[in-house]
């Protein structure tokens, strides 16, 4: 059933990407767009990869097609007709979809437990995280601990790119121009003539804000984590900012408070490594940062987590506001 299941979401898959290729409007193509990244979180989560799957479905369906909307807003309407070669262009993908299929060949079966994945290291992470870290969530075991180097370079990835949206776009001044508003609404006044939207979205939002602050702290017992929860975080603070316009979502988080928010997260991670050396371990050697090993790696988890959920929301709501504070050209 499941099988049959991932083929009718495959098959929706390669209609739907067929259809973004093929529209020339590019609205509808935003669209198809988040409806492409709510099926891959569906892909991912029937694949049992639910922490991968909510990150899909926060940032692909919900924050990525709200700042391509603010994109479409400075440029026109439809697609310009291109000069390219079709002919090359269809060849190119004909060749590179021959490749991937060809590679598929040599791929283990789905679930097969001979798989040389759980041959080598995922027995021994989950031979060793219950009694190294004693959480039940090996995935956040692996990111915030076994893995803790990788994950902090993921942040300051996040981190640099954050900076390199914000100098692309710029973040000075507004003068006199008209505030691009994602929701294409005519006012700075967000969706606040639009009764139904405001009062759903006001329902919601207090809820996407409490789901995330939930997947964030509840990370090491179910899905979840600092980047998923950053991002619903974010999600929720954009869709108030919809609501009510991005004047209003400032005065509830500034631009200062932001800032701190995207440095601030890096800072703690990058500080919760420098604890572990002070205290005679290595860096990020969670097991020192109290008297019980365990309970140390456990309070290393949190605070690293934290840091990454704190610098995920500052760069994605701040890229959200650089677009909103572009003039139309």
């Amino acid at each position: 059933m499941i099988v049959l299941f991932g083929v009718f979401l495959l098959t929706l898959l390669v209609i739907t990407a067929l259809a973004i290729v093929r529209t020339e409007n590019l609205f509808v193509a935003v669209m198809l767009a988040g409806i492409f990244s709510l099926l891959m979180s569906a892909m991912f989560f029937i694949l049992d990869a639910p922490d991968v799957a909510l990150t899909e479905a926060a940032v692909g369906a919900g924050i990525s097609t709200v700042l391509f909307l603010a994109a479409l807003a400075l440029t026109a309407e439809r697609e310009r007709a291109g000069s390219t070669n079709r002919l090359l262009a269809l060849g190119v993908v004909t060749v590179t979809t021959l490749i991937v299929v060809y590679a598929t060949f040599d791929k283990p079966r789905f679930g097969d437990p001979a798989a040389p994945v759980h041959q080598h290291v995922a027995p021994w992470y989950l031979e060793r995280t219950p009694e190294a870290i004693d959480i039940p969530n090996v995935v956040t075991a692996i990111l915030g601990s076994f893995r803790g180097y990788d994950t902090l370079g993921e942040v300051f990835v996040v981190f640099t790119a954050g900076i390199g949206v914000l100098f692309l776009l710029g973040t000075g001044s507004r003068g006199n121009s008209r505030s691009v508003r994602v929701a294409l609404a005519e006012s700075d006044a967000g969706l606040r003539q639009y009764l139904i939207p405001r009062v759903v979205g006001r329902l919601l939002v207090p809820f996407i804000v409490l789901f995330g602050l939930y997947v964030q702290f509840h990370g090491e017992y179910s899905p979840g984590g600092g980047f998923q929860a950053g991002a619903i975080i974010a999600a929720g603070i954009i869709l108030y900012a919809l609501l009510e316009g991005e004047e209003e979502a400032l005065r509830v988080l500034p631009g200062w408070v932001l800032t701190g928010l995207v440095a601030g997260g890096a800072m703690l991670y990058g500080a919760v490594g420098v604890a572990g050396m002070l205290l005679g371990g290595n860096f990020l050697d969670y097991s020192v940062l109290a008297t019980d090993p365990i309970k140390g790696q456990q309070i290393g988890i949190l605070l690293i987590e934290t840091g990454v959920g704190v610098t995920v929301t500052g760069v994605l709501l701040s890229v959200f506001h650089a677009f909103a504070a572009r003039g139309r050209y």
